[in-house]
């Protein structure tokens, strides 16, 4: 009983299609010789190679460029999970922008598609009882951690925190801790 190799068959209709689409150097690259791809022209050597019993070629994994790609997949989708989550926290437009590049009309389409209603004008103040539970519950936290105030991403990441438990809008907590920052109260 023949045999066929699939993967010859497939370097085969690579090489075919790379070949149409006029790829010579990326023929040369996989390993034929131009004489043999002067070959590949005649229907009876092109039968031959495709219906071989074996092998006669091989796959070579690229480990480095696997890991690359791999690894970008898991970033952007550490990213993905990250703009979700400040959004459904009330991250603002301008946060956004800010922090992850992103457009006005691609926030609202993200808002549109985590089903966030949209808000119309600012969220209210915190009152004073809220301000102060937030710097006894931020502080705390900040130093515990060692966050520097210029350290951006920390900060942000433990106002999210602070923002999600205590059921604020991140927008306002941000806004008020940028603005200790800003008068040396912290």
């Amino acid at each position: 009983m023949k045999t066929h190799q699939p993967l010859n068959q497939a370097m085969i209709a690579q090489v075919l299609q790379d070949l149409r689409n006029g790829q010579l150097r990326r023929c040369l690259a996989m390993g034929f010789t131009e004489q043999q791809l002067a070959a590949l022209k005649r229907p009876e050597l092109l039968s031959v190679l495709a219906n071989a019993q074996v092998n006669w070629c091989t796959v070579k994994v690229n480990e480095t460029v696997v890991q690359r790609i791999l690894t970008q997949a898991i970033t952007l989708q550490e990213e993905v999970t990250t703009i979700d989550r400040l959004l459904r926290a009330g991250a603002s437009t301008e946060m956004m922008s800010q922090y992850h590049g992103l457009t006005h009309q691609e926030v609202a389409t993200r808002r549109n598609i985590l089903g966030l209603s949209q808000r119309k004008g600012r969220h209210p103040a915190l009152d004073e009882a809220q301000d102060t539970e937030l710097y006894n519950r931020w502080q705390p936290l900040r130093e515990q951690r060692k966050v520097a105030l210029n350290d951006e991403a920390a900060m942000l990441q433990l106002a999210l925190e602070v923002a999600e438990a205590m059921s604020l809008p991140l927008a306002v907590v941000w806004a008020t801790i940028q603005t200790w920052v800003a008068d040396n109260v912290v």
